[in-house]
């Protein structure tokens, strides 16, 4: 699975921003998509989660502000990000599950794009 990350860059606090995850190979194997994120000097973090059956889970500091979904036909991951706050500032990562038959589970990650909330 390989996982192309894009939609980064400087935004005013209060703005918006839409991060897009694009995954190629063997998509079928995916049993879940996230969005992480890291700050400087911080652990990486789960921001949000979509299941393959279109369930979604939040971190509690992007609850009511951040959605995240899917294109099937895209094959594509989406984190729809309003009302950005300073905090927010950090390089974003999308990962995939992917359970591999007789293998067991993957996890893979696409490279980073960074988000600054700065006035």
């Amino acid at each position: 699975v390989q996982l192309q990350a894009s939609g980064g860059g400087l935004v005013h606090p209060g703005g918006s921003l839409r991060l897009s995850c694009a995954a190629s190979g063997d998509i079928f194997t995916i049993r879940a998509t996230g969005w992480y994120r890291q700050a400087p000097g911080k652990q990486r973090e789960l921001v949000a989660v979509i299941t393959s059956g279109g369930d979604t889970n939040y971190a509690d500091s992007v609850k009511g502000r951040f959605t995240i979904s899917e294109d099937n036909a895209k094959n594509t991951v989406y984190l729809q990000m309003n009302s950005l706050k300073p905090e927010d500032t950090a390089v974003y990562y999308c990962n995939a599950d992917s359970y591999y038959r007789g293998l067991g589970t993957y996890d893979y990650w696409g490279q980073g794009t960074l988000v600054t909330v700065s006035s």
